[in-house]
């Protein structure tokens, strides 16, 4: 018969896996951008979307700082980054300078969009554009620089306060400030710098050309609850290159308190910071080495998610591939632009005809993924605008991975120019739920096509009724559902076992026992909130029985990796059982969640790890009992040994529902018990209802007790016992206990 077994949370980190701590899935989604150069990230909101203003860093340069001007990205999701191209060249106002663009910053008032910069004009100075987009054109108002000339003059930080007052900051070796007009172009008073002492910026470098502190450029002013944060580039201590530390005060003026480091030495010796809370959560920009061809001169803008401390201080912020996680789903079923990624290799953005942005040079092998792309009920068309002066191509539509199951092949023939733009549609199947999704660029050795946008048709655009209690449903029906390997195993759909319907995951070549499936937890999972997990495993060759693990990998606040257990069962050779947890909560803080299914010590350097199956792993909302080959038991209300009706008393009447129970039982194939009853029914205790158990109860009502006594319990019968036969059946005559 089947068990239904109650799924506890186990929170215990597995000594395996601390001992040969295995990569999780793989992705790399930081830098936020790889059509370019990015340095000087400079944050703000607008509306529901997050935009954020970099540096354009020239391709290939080698031995200098060279900007060839400022360009505009955003992002609702935190992980889709879409590109608004070079807004501003480095002269693109008359009194600039050229090859002599420095960090920027962006703020909105009054419907009016304001753009701060750094330039060369007789000396750096401070520049201001005005829009009436966040994209821009930007527009020389004053002609003249707003701050400067002054050696010192250098990256612009810009805040409107509680009060309306607006402040601009910038500044290398020290820290100026100034106050703005309600018009954003005039200065309100002079130029004044901060005290540079130790105990408001820390202890820096011992150079005579600084101020012995840790602030060193790139100032970036914001406010967290009731704290002002001034975050900055920094000669922290002794070390060579710069690191981001931060000073905090009462006012947007301070006085200042130095807070310390929130992040490591660079890894390309400059570094540039920005803070900002979206959508309730907080995130640091800093850009970092790392694209190829980058280095100290060509710089990616990147960005972590990170929690203040309760007491208002920044813990330090390790550096990651990975980023924050995602914060919504993408809708496939409207236009997207196509410069809208997650990540992408081989491809550049450049203006489009259109207006706005498309992305060109594209070759065979080229490919862009978009993230948490939700296809709902099914999408069954793709429709892209397309142009190509060659003979073009296909856009191979993946899932979940550039090597994933194809939904579609869209091919395109040349159209006569690199911006004669057509629309072109293929057929789609296979693509519902939510997917990475990849397209991949094949074709012949010249440039293929331009791609501007895309769009998808399908039931999945006019669905209004969504299942809110499961998150995710994998099913392995002929596909792996998103989840891949973890640390190497091969991992490969199979029709060989199926718990439910006809596929399973196959997980095999494991060479350790920390070594199995995986998939990561997306935005829809929250740190510090409980979900239901289910999975169901089965293995077929090995030992008689193997320990399993459903666990749970995430980076903490300190950036250490952790484990805990979402459940573990021992598994016997040729069942399926499964593995859940009604209500286990993701621990606070937790980054970069990831859930694998393992198991324990079944491995040594000559023996592999067992290989297993895997079926139906749900997610779902805290609470939600999630049907499988164990179903979890609710054990908060307690049973007494015995009662099998509930009525507080172990009687005759307990006895014949036993009886009737057992014979079901055994004339039904084995069907499942109610797992209350079945609480209260295994007298034993080895987690199963049999003849034995009613034996003993029987024995129990007769006076006997259970047999595991010392002195038998008497008990009261209600009803008294004539006819043992009416009772007892013809099972309990096989076993000896009536003739």
């Amino acid at each position: 018969m089947k068990r239904y077994l109650k799924a506890a949370a186990v929170a215990l980190v597995s000594a395996a896996t601390l001992c040969v701590a295995g990569p999780a899935v793989s992705h790399a989604e930081n830098p936020i951008v790889q059509t370019s150069f990015t340095p000087d990230p400079a944050p703000v909101v607008f509306g529901d979307e997050l935009w954020v203003y970099t540096g354009c860093d020239r391709d290939g340069q080698n031995g200098n700082y060279i900007m060839t001007g400022w360009q505009a990205f955003s992002t609702k999701d935190m992980k889709n980054w879409t590109d608004h191209g070079k807004f501003l060249n480095d002269n693109g106002f008359s009194w600039c300078s050229q090859k002599n663009a420095w960090a920027s910053q962006c703020i909105e008032r009054n419907g009016k969009y304001y753009f701060y910069f750094t330039t060369t004009t007789n000396g750096r100075a401070i520049g201001v554009g005005v829009a009436d987009k966040p994209e821009g054109p930007y527009k020389d108002v004053l002609g003249k620089p707003l701050c400067g000339p002054n050696w010192d003059y250098i990256d612009p930080t810009v805040m409107i306060d509680d009060d309306g007052q607006a402040w601009l900051m910038f500044g290398n070796p020290k820290c100026y400030y100034v106050k703005l007009k309600e018009d954003m172009i005039t200065l309100d008073g002079p130029i004044k710098s901060f005290d540079m002492t130790k105990d408001a910026f820390g202890v820096g470098k011992q150079d005579p050309q600084r101020t012995g502190t840790a602030y060193g450029e790139g100032p970036w002013i914001c406010k967290h609850d009731n704290l002002y944060y001034l975050v900055y580039a920094s000669f922290y201590q002794n070390q060579g290159g710069e690191s981001i530390c931060y000073s905090y005060g009462p006012s947007v003026t301070g006085p200042w308190k130095f807070g310390g480091q929130i992040t490591p030495e660079s890894n390309c010796f400059t570094t540039h910071g920005g803070i900002i809370d979206y959508k309730g959560h907080s995130y640091l920009f800093y850009h970092k080495n790392g694209l190829k061809g980058g280095g100290t001169f060509n710089r990616s803008a990147a960005v972590e998610e990170f929690t203040f401390n309760s007491d208002g201080t920044i813990p330090m912020v390790k550096p990651t591939n990975n980023g924050p996680a995602q914060l919504e789903p993408l809708n496939p079923f409207e236009r997207v632009e196509a410069e809208t990624i997650c990540w992408s290799e081989g491809v550049k953005s450049e203006n489009c005809s259109e207006g706005g942005i498309n992305i060109g040079s594209i070759k065979k092998g080229s490919y862009i993924k978009v993230a948490g792309v939700d296809f709902g009920e099914g999408a069954d068309k793709f429709t892209a605008s397309v142009a190509s002066a060659n003979s073009g191509g296909n856009i191979e539509l993946h899932l979940d991975s550039k090597t994933g199951p194809i939904v579609g092949n869209l091919k395109v023939g040349g159209t006569g120019g690199w911006q004669n733009w057509e629309e072109v549609s293929c057929d789609v199947a296979g693509a519902s739920g939510e997917h990475d999704l990849y397209f991949v660029f094949n074709g012949g050795s010249d440039y293929l096509m331009n791609f501007d946008w895309w769009k998808f048709d399908g039931a999945g655009s006019s669905s209004t009724e969504v299942d809110q209690t499961y998150i995710f449903k994998s099913t392995f029906e002929g596909k792996l559902d998103g989840w891949s390997d973890r640390g190497g195993a091969t991992v490969t759909a199979s029709k060989d076992e199926a718990f439910d319907g006809e596929g399973s995951v196959y997980v095999s070549d494991r060479s350790a026992s920390w070594k199995g499936v995986g998939k990561s937890l997306n935005y829809k999972f929250k740190a510090g909130e409980s979900y239901s997990f289910s999975a169901n495993v089965k293995y077929t060759e090995g030992a008689p029985t193997v320990k399993f693990h459903f666990t749970l990998q995430y980076t903490d606040a300190s950036g250490e990796t952790q484990y805990v257990k979402i459940d573990t069962q021992d598994v016997k050779k040729g069942e399926w059982v499964q593995l859940a947890n009604t209500s286990f909560q993701i621990p606070e803080g937790a980054k970069s969640p990831l859930i694998y299914i393992e198991t324990e010590g079944d491995s040594d350097d000559e023996t592999p790890a067992t290989n297993f199956y895997v079926d139906n792993i749900f997610a779902a909302v805290d609470g939600t009992e999630i049907e499988g080959a164990g179903k979890p038991v609710t054990v908060d209300e307690p049973v007494t040994l015995g009662d099998l009706n509930f009525d507080e008393r172990v009687d005759s009447f307990d006895v014949i529902l036993g009886r009737q129970t057992l014979i079901r039982n055994l004339n039904d194939g084995g069907q499942p018990i109610d797992e209350k009853v079945l609480r209260a029914a295994d007298i034993d205790g080895d987690g199963q209802y049999k003849v034995n158990d009613l034996v003993k109860l029987m024995n129990y009502v007769l006076g006997r007790g259970f047999g595991n006594e010392e002195t038998p319990v008497k008990a009261e019968p209600v009803v008294s016992i004539q006819n043992p036969a009416f009772i007892t059946g013809n099972a309990l005559r096989k076993a000896g206990f009536i003739k």
